[in-house]
């Protein structure tokens, strides 16, 4: 919740990013000419992409075939330091949905080949074998899971109700990249500034609070708040192989129940709930048909939110402010309003351009708000769900591949 009220609060602060001409000053100064540094060499690119390639292909096999939980955990340390501190968190996967959603709604934006295959692998090892890449090629992961210390079980009510964040996350990713307003997965990254050692201060607190958090409720970035982890819940769901807690028949010994730090262990079905099948087939139903009105419902209100949401976009709070305030084209301390006025735009191309842009963020907030009705209506919809378990089994969608549970099995 920590990284929305921070977005919350710096929504004027985003807003006033200076995306303008800089100012003319009449003082005489000289502005220098910056220093462009140089692209990073795309050879050392796709070194990136092969060191992903290499580390997934390992984190696979140690999961399905090795089922080491030391080697995974050497492993999680190469990445933290590799695409964690000697890459500084970056090219990673989770900011590159971004990339994906801008390259789709801005034709002026061409996505590189690089951060296509970082989005991509991960998304195709997963379909295969399962979450490996948490288990040992996220570096935002590898950081938490190296500090877990004493984790805590969390009631199912309220991890399910946490795990709507990330959907909720995904949504504003998604409508502010694909607006062109700004990429807050990576603005509220709460882990880039320990690997960069360069951050503001309350990220640096946010980063903090996360580790100290996680030592107890264990990796909650990734169950609470990734939004690359949505995408991953999808195709683990299918995924061909997964990591099995027991290599041959299960026996029902109880040893991996509370192994697992992330809740992510399916029991077997209780033989009460089987007789109450009948009963759950007419709560199905009505859930059911209240699907579409979760979805009309949650798109009226993301509608409704857009105006607010837009402010965060730079050339809509510059024209809703210059509108609401014309004064404060005096004010020469507000280096936004006085670029503006020194590009040569006239209010009226301003004022035209954010009514585009506003429009923009109707229309995605209506989409967004319809895709949060249906994910709600889903987990309602999937408490009802009748499956029958016969074995101690991982949940597919949420697990995270880490090995752990394989060690207190008994069967070899």
């Amino acid at each position: 919740m920590l990284i929305f009220a921070l977005l919350i609060f710096s929504l004027e602060g985003i807003a006033q990013k200076q995306r303008f001409p800089k100012p003319e000053f009449g003082t005489g100064y000289s502005q220098p000419t910056p220093v462009t540094p140089e692209p990073r060499a795309l050879a050392l690119e796709y070194t990136d992409v092969f060191v992903l390639l290499i580390v997934l292909s390992l984190a696979s096999w140690i999961a399905i075939k090795n089922r080491s939980r030391k080697k995974m955990v050497w492993l999680s340390v190469f990445t933290l330091l590799y695409f964690g501190f000697y890459r500084d968190g970056c090219i990673c996967s989770i900011g590159s949905v971004q990339n994906v959603a801008l390259t789709i709604f801005d034709p002026g934006y061409a996505i590189s080949i690089t951060t296509l295959l970082f989005f991509l692998i991960p998304l195709v090892f997963t379909l295969y074998f399962g979450r490996t890449f948490c288990a040992g090629a996220c570096s935002l992961g590898a950081i938490q899971d190296l500090l877990i210390v004493n984790p805590l079980s969390m009631p199912q009510w309220l991890r399910q109700i946490l795990g709507l964040i990330p959907y909720l996350y995904l949504s504003l990713a998604l409508l502010f990249a694909a607006t062109g307003t700004d990429f807050i997965i990576c603005r509220y990254d709460p882990f880039v500034g320990i690997f960069r050692m360069d951050a503001a201060f309350h990220m640096v607190v946010l980063g903090i609070a996360f580790l100290l958090m996680g030592m107890f409720i264990a990796r909650p970035y990734c169950r609470f708040l990734c939004p690359y982890g949505v995408l991953l819940n999808w195709m683990s769901r299918f995924s061909k192989w997964h990591l099995p807690i027991t290599p041959a028949a299960c026996i029902q010994c109880k040893l991996c129940s509370d192994s697992c730090p992330f809740d992510a262990i399916d029991y077997p079905t209780d033989e009460k709930l089987v007789k109450k099948r009948i009963w759950g087939v007419n709560r199905f139903l009505v859930y059911v048909i209240l699907i579409p009105i979760w979805i009309l419902t949650g798109g009226f209100a993301g509608s409704m939110a857009h105006t607010w949401i837009s402010k965060a976009n730079s050339k809509v709070y510059l024209a809703e402010l210059l509108i609401r305030n014309p004064e404060v084209q005096n004010d020469e301390k507000n280096l936004d309003v006085q670029a503006f006025l020194s590009s040569g735009k006239s209010m009226e191309m301003l004022v035209s351009e954010a009514t585009i842009i506003r429009q923009k963020f109707y229309t995605g907030c209506w989409i967004a708000g319809g895709f949060m009705g249906l994910v709600i209506g889903m987990t309602l919809l999937n408490q009802i769900i009748f499956r029958t378990k016969y074995d101690y089994q991982p949940d597919k969608g949420n697990c995270y591949s880490c090995v752990r549970c394989v060690s207190y099995c008994p069967v070899k």
